[in-house]
């Protein structure tokens, strides 16, 4: 196959998955599991995981060293633009102006679903502030588009509510949003496992972004693997191209005129 590398703001990723690093036993755990998915870009929630903020306490990048990874930090747990922005504005402090954000603007704190009206504003303020923004979303396709208008490097609509695990429920919404875009889709929650993954993947996704899948599966590493290949398996098979569906088999040969 010839190269097939993923693009987000100007650089280029062997690996589609993308993963979390919250509610992992501990960090050694975090680090195995993240070897194990083969993940390139990692996203850090930056206000419940220390990357410097609180020299004392164990900090998160001795085991995810910048050089090896793309830090991704996010803005998990923001419900207003202000709170987003700042967020943002301290991990570019504390990452040596690192520029490339993973947005998000909650609105419920039962379903964690995005704030579309705030989130559109706090994109269109980091995007003037020079961020590069990935954004989280719900799965409408008009919204989908209008963040990428607003100049966002890569949209991230749901699958499903943040940490449910029940897959991908509206197909053709991601399919829609797919299909009209021109920038990196990547299906950011509601993952729950493999297959889950690899429908993303053979719907035509740039990308999957997952935590929860991995860290509370019985065995997260394993899991992690697990992840790995239905990535894999899934972006080959969508470049593959899928038999058309029908009602029953046809004969791969004809048998008219053949003797029984």
């Amino acid at each position: 196959m010839s190269d097939d590398s993923l693009n987000i703001a100007g650089r280029s990723y062997r690996s589609r998955l993308l993963v979390g690093t919250g509610k992992y036993r501990d960090l050694e755990e975090t680090r195995q599991a993240i070897e194990a998915s083969g993940a390139e870009i990692v996203t850090i929630a930056v206000r419940r995981s220390n990357i410097g903020q609180n020299p004392d306490e164990p900090n998160l990048l001795d085991v995810l060293p910048p050089e090896r990874y793309t830090l991704l930090p996010n803005t998990a747990g923001c419900y207003t633009v202000e709170d987003a922005v700042r967020t943002c504005r301290l991990a570019r402090e504390l990452l040596d102006g690192h520029s490339l954000v993973k947005l998000e603007v909650l609105g419920d704190e039962k379903t964690l679903f995005p704030d579309v009206i705030a989130t559109l504003e706090a994109a269109e303020i980091l995007v003037r502030d020079g961020f590069q923004v990935m954004v989280y979303t719900n799965d409408d396709p008009i919204i989908a588009k209008r963040l990428e208008e607003i100049g966002c490097v890569a949209v991230m609509p749901l699958a499903a509510p943040i940490g449910s695990g029940l897959g991908i429920r509206n197909p053709y919404n991601i399919l829609e949003i797919i299909e009209n875009a021109k920038v990196p889709i990547i299906v950011d929650a509601g993952v729950g496992t493999a297959s889950d993954a690899a429908v993303a993947m053979e719907l035509g996704c740039d990308g999957v972004l997952m935590n929860t899948a991995i860290a509370e599966a019985k065995r997260p590493v394993l899991m992690a693997s697990a992840m790995k290949k239905a990535i894999e398996a899934g972006r080959e098979a969508f470049l593959a191209g899928r038999m058309p569906r029908k009602r029953y088999a046809s004969a791969s040969s004809p048998i008219d005129g053949t003797f029984f």
